[in-house]
């Protein structure tokens, strides 16, 4: 299976390379629209600053491309963020994939929220073989609101949407890659759509 890594200059690209090699597949690394085009899976991942990331998806005009794809596409942590319709990281309009918004932490909780938080109202083929409150691991200081696109929900300070589905696109807030076997199997159940 051919399996796609967009490359924009935002993310830790070589942890979820090896998160796919431990499932037995090569994924490659590249802004080339052709090769995105023509993968089986896409993943569009994500870290850093909102606005920054959004500059070098227009640069390479990969903010066009992004929205247009028709294979299985999984957004992951800000990679999640920029598929929504804005962020209030840097006041960022977003790709408009997921219809919502995606807002900061208020300062009465420990910003960013960092470590292991649980996973709930699963209602998605991507947790198949997953358990409500399944431990992921999440490094973040926005959030996705609640939403009729939210596939899982988390609560740190609020309910919030840790996972969005619409289509063909998937979003997770979590880092699967460094979730150990249950971030593993969320991968495993992307590749198996």
């Amino acid at each position: 299976m051919s399996i796609v890594i967009i490359d924009y200059g935002a993310g830790n690209i070589k942890s979820i390379q090896f998160a796919f090699k431990r499932l037995g597949f090569d994924a490659i690394l590249s802004n080339d629209p052709e090769v995105i085009q023509s993968a089986e899976r896409v993943i569009f991942p994500g870290v850093g600053e909102a606005s920054s990331a959004m500059k070098m998806l227009k640069e390479s005009g990969l903010d066009a491309l992004i929205p247009k794809l028709k294979q299985p596409v999984l957004g992951i942590c800000l990679g999640m963020q920029l598929m929504c319709n804005s962020t209030e990281e840097g006041n960022t309009k977003g790709l408009g994939v997921f219809n919502v918004d995606v807002k900061r932490f208020s300062n009465s909780v420990k910003v960013p929220q960092m470590g292991w938080n649980t996973i709930n109202e699963l209602t998605s083929n991507l947790f198949m073989n997953i358990e409500e409150d399944a431990f992921l691991y999440l490094v973040h200081s926005f959030y996705a609101e609640m939403c009729q696109e939210a596939i899982a929900s988390t609560f740190y300070e609020l309910k919030y949407a840790s996972a969005l589905q619409k289509d063909n696109f998937y979003g997770v807030q979590f880092h699967p890659e460094k979730s150990s076997s249950i971030g593993e199997q969320i991968l495993k159940n992307f590749l198996e759509l």
